[in-house]
């Protein structure tokens, strides 16, 4: 049974039991319905019995036998983990497909602009990025490592901290010279504010309210503006002047260099009580592939700022 063709002619037979046909397992293992049942027929003459009964009620169904029927679960079992270490083998190399989850707004703001950096350094990595607003399960999904914002606790993951970050206003250079009055954060209340609703405020999430109360000590009424549920959207909608945003330091440093936007009361601190987290599955952390992204994510932000 050491021969390729013994394990082919094992894979045939599961699957010929299975769905107790051969033309249905050859569709599936991508060969002719001869080829399966040759492959049968071998793995049958090597045993010295016969492993399926043939009915012909109507059209031929294969009933396994009873002695089959008993070795089955075993086979299935030994399939499976040859498969698993097949995966294996191909995880714990630097080359093939590396699936990378990130919020959609983080791919825009922070990680394209950069991704050539990875690719040069490790160009056999194919990223794949997953880009959703909801969290997703790693193993059911095949999500090698992620990044996440919040408070760092997540069900099935290692989350390492990676980056704090403040939050502050922004907004248009035009609109700052058209807003000549602007002279302490309370002024803020009487313009337009465009408020983020990508996360729930419960989790933590600093909205214009908790801002505005933190740096002035009073609640205000700051409720009307405009309203979008996305990072990356709110961004660009102060940059397009639309009124004045309350940024996430992360997102916004490329546009703040670029000179797209400016930050008002720069030296108003507000740290923010979420950070970002580098997470992966536990069964990940040796792997050379999620190893490389890893340290390429701190590496980038060990630089100075530019």
């Amino acid at each position: 049974m050491k021969s390729i063709v013994h394990l082919n002619a094992l894979r045939a037979f599961e699957a010929s039991a299975r769905y107790q046909s051969f033309s249905a397992a050859a569709s599936e293992l991508n060969v002719t319905p001869a080829a399966v049942g040759q492959l049968v027929r071998t793995l049958e003459l090597w045993l010295g019995t016969a492993l399926f009964h043939r009915s012909s009620s109507g059209k031929v169904r294969l009933i396994a036998t009873a002695a089959a029927e008993a070795a089955l679960p075993d086979i299935r079992a030994g399939l499976e983990r040859l498969s698993l270490g097949l995966e294996r083998l191909k995880e714990n190399t630097y080359g093939g497909v590396l699936t990378v989850t990130v919020s959609p707004a983080f791919a825009a703001k922070w990680l394209l602009p950069r991704i050539e950096g990875f690719h040069s350094a490790w160009p056999d990595i194919d990223l794949r990025l997953d880009t959703q607003l909801r969290a997703v399960d790693f193993q059911a999904q095949r999500i090698d490592i992620g990044v996440r914002y919040g408070g760092g606790n997540w069900p099935g993951v290692i989350a390492e901290k990676w980056l704090d970050e403040e939050v502050y206003p922004v907004c248009a250079p035009a609109l700052m010279t058209a807003q000549a009055e602007l002279q302490q954060p309370i002024n803020l209340a009487s313009h337009t504010l465009i408020h983020d609703l990508s996360m729930d405020s419960q989790s933590g999430f600093t909205t214009w309210e908790t801002w505005f109360e933190s740096v002035t000590g009073k609640k205000l009424a700051v409720e009307r503006g405009l309203k979008i549920n996305n990072s990356a959207a709110v961004l660009q909608a102060a940059i397009d002047g639309q009124g004045i945003a309350l940024a996430r330091g992360v997102m916004a440093q490329d546009d703040l260099a670029a000179g797209r936007l400016i930050r008002l009361f720069p030296d108003v601190n507000f740290p923010s009580p979420l950070a970002y987290y580098i997470v992966y599955r536990p069964d990940g952390s040796d792997r050379p592939k999620v190893k490389a992204f890893r340290d390429w994510m701190f590496k980038c932000v060990s630089r100075p700022a530019v």
